[in-house]
């Protein structure tokens, strides 16, 4: 029964996709957490490993959306102690799901930090997962799992700046858009579709052209055609900001202000779900995304008000990012904030001279 109760507790963390889950969460994990530290007697192992997954589920959801990285370091050690006993010769469905969980706490602790170990660990218990979740024995899963390891990708690719890593997610998130159709699981497949997006503009970025940017927000596009602000607002507002970085690219490349214009509109479209109060940390990315594309707007125009508003969002986000410990988001925000008072002093001063 004591199992049971706490695979239930966390299923509104399936069952809400793409909502704000931390106020349900924080009493779950709380009671979990003591079912861990003191289990009633007589519990079997592989109970007690359901207790250990529940727990790191909702303390990977909770440390995600609620930016603190310690629910994410819990969360990995009980995926961790959960594989001592889900053993993959005893059950190895189990066993791969949990890698497959055990890959999403590493990613997110990794996307905060600086360095790529832990972006490193988490493709490696995806592909783990693969070993067992193969496309003819549990499409479904395999699909997600694809999915997830072409996250990983991104992350390291963007990171090492390596465009193999990059085409590889690129490939992932194709095989699992192959099982994960829109007219079969239109959320899923939306989610699929943001990855393939983000991977397409990091590629882009890094290539001449703007083939695959535009391919890129076309992606994000067709999934905020299936993640609307009503049915997933978090899912939404992500795929905004996501489509913003895109919109941005473009921009940079292309003469004018609309793509730069447009991208900050998706910016602050985002920012109206994105809250510091609910999501504090993606909160911060996009007011760090924000401030570029004021900033370069406030380049191109000479407009020492978009320049003033984006040294505003740059100091906004560094905030955050200092009270999360965000060593990675830390020191690109310094430098933009450090570029963005610069381009404003020296527009005030030139604009004093004449």
């Amino acid at each position: 029964m004591l199992t049971a109760t706490a695979l239930t507790a966390v299923a509104p963390i399936s069952e809400r996709q793409g909502h704000y889950l931390v106020d349900v969460l924080r009493p779950v994990v709380a009671k979990l957490a003591h079912l861990r530290v003191d289990p009633p007697h007589g519990l079997t192992p592989e109970q007690r490993g359901a207790i250990d997954r529940s727990f790191g589920h909702a303390a990977a959801v909770l440390g995600e959306q609620s930016g603190e990285k310690d629910w994410l370091e819990q969360a990995v050690s009980a995926y961790r102690t959960a594989l001592e006993v889900r053993t993959r010769e005893r059950v190895p469905l189990d066993w791969a799901m949990t890698q497959n969980n055990l890959g999403n706490a590493l990613k997110a602790l990794g996307e905060r930090e600086e360095g790529t170990e832990r972006l490193a660990e988490a493709v490696d218990a995806y592909r783990a997962a693969l070993e067992v979740f193969t496309r003819e024995r549990v499409p479904h899963d395999w699909a997600m799992t694809q999915n997830n390891l072409g996250t990983a990708l991104i992350a390291l690719g963007e990171r090492e700046e390596d465009a193999e890593r990059l085409a590889e997610a690129v490939a992932a998130c194709r095989a699992a858009l192959e099982v994960l159709t829109r007219e079969r699981v239109p959320l899923y497949w939306a989610m699929t579709q943001n990855n393939l997006g983000n991977a397409l503009s990091i590629l882009g970025v890094r290539e001449e052209g703007t083939e695959r940017l535009a391919e890129a927000v076309a992606t994000y596009r067709a999934a905020l055609e299936v993640y609307t602000r009503e049915r997933v607002p978090l899912d939404w507002a992500m795929t905004q900001n996501n489509l913003g970085n895109a919109l941005r690219a473009l921009g940079e490349r292309e003469e004018g202000t609309e793509r730069l214009t447009e991208a900050v509109a998706a910016y602050r479209a985002a920012l109206e779900v994105r809250t510091c109060e609910r999501v504090p940390l993606d909160w911060a990315i996009t007011q760090n995304n924000l401030g570029t594309a004021l900033q370069r707007l406030g380049e191109r125009e000479e407009d020492t008000e978009r320049l003033a508003e984006a040294v505003d969002a740059y100091r906004a986000a560094l905030d955050v990012f200092e009270a999360s410990e965000a060593g990675y988001y830390i020191h690109g925000t310094r430098e933009n904030l450090v570029a963005a008072e610069a381009l404003l002093k020296g527009l005030q001063e030139r604009r004093g001279k004449t």
